[in-house]
């Protein structure tokens, strides 16, 4: 059987229903197409034992007024109920120290002095918040960046602010030349503290991570972070509602085996059907798009994969607890005092469920996400998955978060079931790591070798996190009809 759409869009995290929804209000009627049962990819919520947990992203970013995801909802008419976190984190030490992430950009610099000294701190704070407020503002203004042909050029020229160009050389530093630049580079309680940060969003710490990308991610504590009542897969819900509702489709439980190119269409073939159309959005990953890629233009891509020592999976526990804290603050990174048996894991990301979200549980009961890093997600890791659980529970219990006795219900994931779950190679999770030697406009922009494809998602310019992923849909629509094809 085939069948012809307008467009089709393979994936629906967030990238894919970004530009998917893009599409459908522009009347392409997208098709979109996801091997998992429910949407949302690594930014979703699942239900299992009456509790409903977070499949990856727990942290929303990027509801701010000039920020992708605030841009792509005002452009579609669509409003969530967000409850905005303040403060937003807490970081506890492996000394036990504990750390707030005030929301507050002077508050925040005030306990920065107090937890690591007061050498440097304020000046080195004021440098990264200038740099984070100029990355959010020009990335929905320069849309057709990382150019790749002379109508992107004249776009961006036509958008250009001298203003910005100052800012362009901390393109060719890092973090860490930053922290050296105020004396900062031989405090090791804070290069960790640092080095932590990092590893939540960019995927990598300050050696090889540049200055802008950094400071987007050290001072994201200082933008609006918010939570969903329900959890993340709120959001996904409502762009696959806003979709279908502009006659677009959306095909889970289908998996894409090859894309094929012929005479100016694209072939999809799928386990069921052959999908045929002029106009293809990949919201997958490039290393999974290369292996079902047969238009010819696998091989001029080929460079910017990663090899799976590159990357990192996770293994992540979700627990419900019963509880009667009614604290607000829902975000924890935990420095331990060594890594964790059979990984070189010595830092744990936990995250709640808000008090008054009974969706997610019933009244009294709290839901967690904890994780931590795994290297190398080709290789089998050399531990017990019950006993890493423990493991993972007798930190909670030394931290004050629950006791043993109150866990109602826990399970845990690993690289095997993020590949499972996701479709992602290796179960790597997070999207590319920061690198020095990649420059921003250096990574895979949204446009295919061959005509007709665009991309999308956490492999491709700008990369990680909510904010980048959705960034990355509105990039791919825009060169799309730059071009004209929508």
């Amino acid at each position: 059987m085939n069948n012809t759409y307008h467009s089709v869009v393979i994936g629906a995290g967030l990238g894919g229903l970004t530009a998917a929804a893009l599409l459908a209000k522009k009347g392409m009627k997208p098709l979109v197409l996801e091997r998992n049962w429910i949407p949302g990819g690594c930014a979703t919520s699942y239900p299992r034992k009456h509790f409903i947990f977070e499949s990856g992203a727990t942290t929303l970013v990027g509801l701010d007024p000039g920020m992708a995801l605030h841009t792509l909802l005002e452009e579609l008419n669509i409003s969530v109920e967000a409850i905005k976190l303040d403060p937003p984190m807490q970081v506890i030490l492996a000394d036990g120290e504990k750390i707030t992430r005030y929301a507050d950009k002077n508050e925040w610099i005030i306990e920065a002095e107090r937890i690591f000294g007061k050498k440097g701190q304020r000046p080195f704070w004021n440098l990264l918040f200038r740099l984070s407020d100029f990355v959010w503002r020009v990335s929905g203004k320069y849309l057709h960046f990382p150019p790749t042909n002379v109508n992107d050029l004249w776009a961006l020229a036509k958008k250009m602010d001298v203003r910005d160009i100052p800012y362009l050389r901390y393109a060719f530093v890092t973090t860490e030349d930053i922290l050296r630049k105020y004396g900062l580079a031989d405090n090791s309680r804070f290069v960790r503290f640092c080095n932590e940060q990092l590893l939540i969003s960019a995927q990598n710490h300050v050696s090889q991570v540049n200055a802008l990308f950094g400071a987007a991610a050290l001072c994201y504590t200082q933008c609006g972070n918010y939570y969903l009542p329900g959890g993340m897969g709120v959001l996904s819900d409502k762009l696959s509602e806003y979709i279908t509702q502009q006659g677009g489709e959306i095909k889970l439980r289908t998996e894409v085996l090859s894309i094929q190119h012929k005479k100016g269409d694209f072939t999809i073939q799928t386990r069921d059907e052959n999908i045929t159309t002029p106009l293809l959005f990949s919201g997958i990953p490039l290393n999974n798009l290369a292996e079902m890629d047969q238009t010819g233009g696998a091989e001029k891509y080929r460079k910017y994969l990663f090899n799976p020592e590159n990357l990192y999976s996770a293994f992540q526990v979700g627990i419900a607890f019963t509880s009667d804290k009614k604290t607000n603050l829902l975000h924890y990174q935990i420095h331990c005092e060594k890594p964790f048996k059979g990984t070189e894991a010595d830092s744990l990301f936990v995250s709640l469920s808000h008090p008054d979200d009974t969706i997610r549980s019933n009244e009294g009961v709290r839901v967690a996400s904890v994780s931590m890093h795994i290297r190398n997600p080709h290789l089998k890791l050399e531990y017990n998955k019950e006993e890493l659980e423990q493991d993972v529970l007798k930190e909670l219990e030394k931290q004050g978060f629950l006791k043993k006795e109150d866990v109602l219900y826990m399970h845990s994931s690993q690289q095997k079931s993020w590949e499972k779950w996701t479709g992602r190679k290796w179960g790597f999770v997070g999207g590319y790591p920061q690198f020095k030697n990649i420059k921003p406009w250096q990574m895979k922009d949204a446009r295919h070798p061959v005509k007709g494809i665009y991309l999308c998602g956490d492999t491709v310019y700008p990369g990680q996190g909510i904010p980048g992923v959705v960034l990355s849909g509105l990039v791919s629509v825009a060169k799309a009809e730059t071009d004209g094809y929508i």
